[in-house]
């Protein structure tokens, strides 16, 4: 006898919709039109152990980037091999080359760095937590990761006999995510502090720099209003509205005009070659015109996420070089081994892509255990499986330093079905995986919450076939976290 699965539940489906469109947790789809994120209707569970691991070494992990992203010298010499294989790094380098004077005489650029970064997991049925990828750029969706969170405690609260049915354990306590709330506080305390120290009058001024035609300016935009309500200033601008409107006060103050000083730029655009085009603009080379509004950021006393140096940082290539290197090695950035031991049971092993390894993966390495990478941000930039092996047998010797090789993780699959909702649509899932983001910010090297920097997590979940996780270009959908003992 073949059982029936269980009957949707709609009345919980449709409230939770309404509820997330009511929220702010949407992508725009047109002028004036939006639909909500797709999101699991119940939450996923994670050990208290394995949890309070990740709490402890995230913060080591932005202390590490931190250090990395203030070392030009290395971040020279570790990334020009790839920067020669990857235009657009290439075009990164060049700016950091210019911003911190080459490598004979190393300059400190006048901005101060502030490092919002997210550290994203998985958590391996062998290996356990595991880093997929450092995000230091437009590192988003913490306030959806917050109001995800939200929603199942309000599924929790107002329909539990669905709640029970759907969550991975429902007995368990669920992992409080304030990411919305502690990433505004830590904005608003550095934009705060700029602000002093300029001693300019008025509220303390943020600059969020974001592309054309954004889809995902929902998110962007629940976190501007935190910090309206902070008493912030807040204003959204594309590279080309800030280029010419751009100037110098006293003591290296960046101006904006009309505006007056800018405490804090945040950087939701500047990870493709496409946010610095402007075909109006006479220029020499392409996208030269609006990387020099960038640059001319950084030569300001200003607070920067993410700078050219945190975006380098934060590439394949240099998690692939941390994952190659031994605790000692990691001391050069002011880890004790000890701390440096606990990061790297956290790296996934890596490899370069060069010849040997090209002619090993073809006679010795399961495809199914490796995912080939690039250096590009989002998604899509990812190939699995049997793809993998003709990429690297048409891939030309000048593109090798330019990808990477990682070991495939495998989460265990979620214990009991439960419900995805993409685009008012509701279907069971039986093999759903999570991927856990965690948030930290640090100022100029400090730690910018109570909690060691860390700012709240956004879970994404996905069926296991699907290899494109994100909830904004992939097949993944928001989560939230409860903890078991």
């Amino acid at each position: 006898m073949t059982l029936s699965p269980p009957a949707l539940p709609t009345a919980a489906i449709e409230d939770a919709c309404e509820w997330a469109i009511g929220h702010g947790m949407a992508l725009k789809t047109a002028p004036g039109m939006a639909r909500h994120c797709a999101f699991s209707l119940a939450p996923v569970a994670i050990s208290a152990a394995r949890y309070r691991t990740l709490m402890t070494v995230t913060p080591l992990i932005a202390r590490l980037v931190n250090g990395i992203a203030e070392d030009p010298l290395f971040l020279q010499q570790a990334l020009t091999p790839m920067a020669k294989a990857d235009p657009f790094f290439g075009h990164l380098l060049r700016l950091h080359r210019r911003l911190h004077g080459g490598l004979a005489q190393p300059k400190t650029p006048a901005r101060l760095p502030l490092l919002i970064l997210r550290t994203d997991y998985m958590d391996d049925q062998v290996l356990g937590p595991q880093v997929i990828e450092f995000n230091g750029i437009a590192a988003g969706m913490g306030p959806f990761g917050q109001r995800v969170s939200e929603l199942h405690h309000h599924l929790r609260q107002h329909t539990p006999e669905v709640y029970r049915q759907w969550a991975e354990h429902p007995e368990a306590e669920a992992v409080e995510n304030a990411a919305l709330t502690q990433l505004a506080q830590a904005i608003a305390a550095v934009a705060r502090r700029m602000r002093i120290e300029s001693g300019e009058a008025g509220a303390p001024t943020f600059v969020m720099v974001v592309q054309e035609h954004e889809d995902n300016v929902y998110d962007q935009r629940l976190l501007s209003e935190a910090l309206q309500e902070m008493g912030i200033r807040t204003l959204r601008r594309t590279f080309r509205q800030l280029h010419g409107t751009l100037s110098t006060g006293p003591d290296q103050r960046l101006l904006l005009d009309d505006v007056g000083g800018i405490d804090v730029v945040y950087l939701r655009a500047g990870y493709q070659y496409g946010d610095y085009f402007a075909t109006d603009l006479e220029e020499q080379a392409c996208c030269e015109a609006l990387t020099q509004t960038r640059e001319l950021i950084e030569q300001h006393r200003v607070a920067v996420n993410a700078t050219v140096s945190q975006q380098l940082a934060t590439s394949k290539t240099v998690q692939m070089l941390l994952s190659q290197m031994s605790p000692e090695q990691m001391g050069r950035w002011g880890l004790t081994p000890t701390q440096a031991r606990q990061v790297k049971s956290l790296l996934a092993p890596m490899k370069p892509v060069n010849a040997d390894t090209i002619a090993h993966f073809a006679q010795e390495y399961d495809p199914t255990q490796w995912v080939l990478k690039n250096q590009g941000e989002g998604g899509g930039h990812c190939l699995f499986g049997d793809a993998i092996q003709p990429r690297l047998n048409a891939m030309d010797p000048a593109e090798y330093d330019a990808w990477a090789l990682m070991w495939r993780l495998h989460p265990a699959l979620r214990n009991r079905p439960t419900i995805a909702v993409r685009d008012g649509v509701a279907r069971q899932v039986d093999n759903l995986v999570s991927e856990l983001g965690l948030f930290t910010v640090h100022f100029n090297g400090q730690p910018m919450s109570p909690h060691n920097g860390y700012c709240g997590y956004l879970i994404r979940s996905k069926p296991a076939d699907e290899n494109e996780g994100g909830v904004h270009s992939g097949q993944g959908m928001l989560d939230s976290l409860t903890l078991l003992p």
